[in-house]
């Protein structure tokens, strides 16, 4: 069987930190309600001009050094954002411009918070059709350019950042102690889309427009929907949770991520967070959160790793990979 092994991991957070203390200054909260109620403790802003395009390229760069390949093996991208630089062309094909690859192709994902464990299920499916060998996957977003300013509930939750791997093809024995993506579920449900949204967009009202969201709701259904597709794909593949040696979730919220974490009777030292320091980053999340624990030692060639996330739409879905 064919595996789509992860080579290469880079993440980009812009310069600028805005902490809660700053949020307190331009609008009605304070540092406690935020860290009692999500666990945040500051975010990063891209800096004016800086776009989706210029986050995911320097990810990418750094990917694609991390694998040791040269750019121009790279013969797909894959790339998740909801905070496009424009309607279109994809963002996918300026960061393949930026660097430098003329050969394969580019597309944009739209899952929102779960697009980076859409992109990992379509590059994983490209390279077992045997159609690319090299697969660059990026999460990347500008949150910061949607959010309004002045809801205290939306604006203090999330922050802008991309993360990528770098992925490719290899032979397997077609078992769960194969190297690579070993399995992916998807999940979506329109029904839900209220919930969390943007109020804006070409064809409804030919404007960007504002996140909107309904936290209270979005708590319940992803504490209740999450955990059975990860006991789903855990069952399918016949893995005891115990076997699992992090756990590496969309980070949105910490009490999302604590109440997941329960349900499923994994133990917080198996859990990787970062939410403290990048707030939600939507798609860019996870892959930012697997760059840390993999530079800092924690997750190690050979370790068994759950991905999880769920955002607007609703999407979610779960990855179990082996390093």
């Amino acid at each position: 069987m064919i595996r789509s092994v992860i080579r290469g991991i880079g993440s980009y957070l812009p310069d600028e930190v805005i902490t809660n203390a700053d949020l307190a200054k331009v609008v009605d909260t304070s540092d406690d309600w935020i860290r009692e109620r999500t666990g945040i403790t500051q975010r990063y802003r891209a800096a004016p001009g800086q776009m989706t395009s210029d986050l995911a390229t320097e990810a990418a760069r750094r990917a694609i050094d991390n694998a040791g390949f040269d750019p121009d093996t790279i013969d797909l991208i894959v790339l998740s954002t909801s905070t496009p630089d424009y309607t279109f062309p994809a963002t996918a094909t300026t960061v393949q411009a930026n660097l430098g690859i003329t050969g394969g192709a580019a597309f944009d994902v739209q899952a929102v918070c779960t697009g980076f464990v859409y992109a990992l299920a379509i590059a994983d499916n490209f390279i077992k059709a045997g159609t690319h060998s090299r697969v660059l996957v990026i999460g990347a977003e500008t949150y910061s350019r949607i959010l309004d300013w002045n809801d205290r509930n939306t604006c203090v939750l999330f922050g802008d950042g991309a993360g990528a791997v770098v992925l490719e093809a290899e032979q397997g024995d077609g078992t769960i102690a194969d190297r690579g993506i070993l399995a992916t579920r998807l999940r979506s449900d329109g029904r839900h889309k209220s919930r969390l949204y943007v109020d804006g967009g070409p064809s409804s009202t030919q404007t960007v427009g504002h996140l909107r969201m309904e936290g209270n709701q979005v708590f319940k259904l992803a504490v209740g929907m999450v955990p059975q597709v990860l006991h789903e794909i855990l069952d399918d593949n016949n893995v005891p949770m115990s076997d699992i040696d992090w756990f590496v979730p969309h980070q949105a919220n910490k009490r999302i991520i604590d109440a997941t974490e329960q349900k499923l009777g994994i133990g917080p030292e198996k859990v990787v967070l970062t939410v403290d320091l990048h707030a939600n980053t939507s798609s860019a999340s996870i892959p930012l959160a697997l760059d840390v624990a993999v530079k800092d030692g924690r997750i190690k060639p050979g370790h068994l790793v759950l991905l999880e996330a769920m955002g607007g739409g609703f999407t979610w879905g779960a990855a179990l990979v082996r390093w």
